[in-house]
């Protein structure tokens, strides 16, 4: 059984030494002058240029409301909040350039009307998003940005933040706060799946994301007034950060039981073998990852071995999972973000949140619910930022 490079097994072993010797650092301001201005207390009817803001956002990052610049920091806030917010970008501040996200707080109820009358004008469809590891709310605001370009969904995109603390060596800081938001974000999407008008929610989580996402679908299921939550029923995981058999072993008894595939739900899982992020979680963890092909069990490595077949193993088959293996045409330092990067997974991802299940990009393998993404030679990297709609016109990166 191959072994992990030694950078990034050393990196992994790092993880847990730096979230013990490092303790989240409060700096010199308390969190009680962050939130002191009016402008982190919304109130009920103040007006937000929704043209200009056009996507929403529920969070439980503590803002900071000092400068004339709203920011939402790595800190865990006081509360949940609501707003609007547009795709980040340079902007001059006391002199200096800052990556800053354009954004306005909104009362709940403000909040939840709005959203009702941008799903109303459309098909009753929402997109929510909900980001992994090492982010700030720029680069998460910055992603869901791309994902409302690229797929040019009918309905609206929410995003969903929680205190990442977007360092590489804060791992195990981003997993307890990953951890500690799961009650807030449960009875989020509680929430939304319950509104009536709300005739389909397309989740799509990123990274360790896929943690907070499967136990809030399996708790609405659970409690949602409906019963089957039917109008959750199309969820991706790009790259989860996952234990495999955790998932194997629950996934077919709560969210994807017999009742809810029948309603018509779906998981499609992008993995890819390239993702060394994973690599690293699975060297931490002890275990692989579900969105890693890695073969954890080396008798079933040197069965493939024996049979010609690459040396990549998968979550078990299970009615309604698909798996999208991207290693092929995996791209960036990381491969950790393909969904994002890759012309061809872009693509994909574009066909998935529409509603469709083949592309003729993918190609079979041995296990009937494992595809693979091919490389296409007239598919060359260089139309990756194009086809992925990574920036708006006029941007550079």
């Amino acid at each position: 059984m191959p072994r992990p490079p030694k950078r990034l097994l050393a990196f992994a072993l790092a993880l847990p030494l730096a979230g013990c010797a490092t303790a989240v650092d409060y700096g010199k301001v308390s969190h009680s002058a962050y939130v002191a201005d009016a402008r982190c207390t919304a109130q009920a009817g103040a007006e937000v240029d929704t043209a200009a803001l056009p996507l929403f956002f529920v969070t439980s990052r503590l803002p900071d409301c000092r400068t004339p610049y709203i920011r939402l920091t790595n800190h865990r806030g006081d509360r949940i909040r609501y707003g609007r917010f547009a795709a980040p970008h340079d902007r001059k501040v006391d002199g200096k350039t800052r990556f800053l996200t354009p954004l306005a707080f909104q009362e709940a109820g403000d909040w939840w009307a709005g959203l009702q009358a941008e799903t109303d004008r459309r098909q009753g469809r929402v997109l929510l998003y909900v980001h992994g590891y090492r982010e700030t709310f720029e680069t998460t605001s910055k992603d869901a940005a791309q994902i409302a370009r690229m797929t040019g969904f009918d309905g609206p995109i929410v995003e969903y933040s929680w205190p990442s603390q977007g360092k590489l060596l804060s791992y195990a800081v981003d997993e307890t706060n990953m951890y500690h938001d799961v009650r807030n974000f449960r009875l989020f999407l509680k929430a939304l799946a319950e509104r009536p008008w709300v005739k389909e929610i397309v989740v799509v989580s990123h990274s360790l994301g896929a943690r907070l996402v499967i136990p809030a679908i399996a708790y609405v299921d659970r409690t949602a007034p409906s019963a089957d939550s039917s109008n959750i029923s199309n969820i991706i995981l790009a790259s989860p950060d996952f234990d495999r058999e955790t998932f194997e072993r629950d996934i077919a008894n709560d969210v994807l039981a017999t009742a809810r595939v029948a309603r018509d739900r779906r998981i499609t899982a992008y993995v890819s073998r390239s993702d060394k992020a994973l690599a690293a979680s699975r060297a931490l963890h002890g275990y692989p990852r579900l969105g890693s092909p890695y073969c954890f069990d080396p008798f079933e490595a040197a069965d493939l071995r024996a049979k010609g077949l690459p040396e990549r193993c998968y979550a078990a088959a299970i009615p309604g999972l698909t798996i999208v293996d991207t290693t092929d045409i995996s791209r960036g330092s990381t491969g950790h973000s393909d969904f994002l990067r890759s012309a061809l997974a872009c693509m994909d991802f574009v066909d998935m949140i529409r509603g469709k299940r083949s592309r003729p990009e993918r190609t079979p393998t041995h296990l009937a619910h494992v595809l693979r993404l091919a490389p296409d030679p007239q598919m060359p990297s260089r139309l990756d930022e194009t086809i992925c709609n990574r920036l708006p016109d006029g941007d550079k990166d």
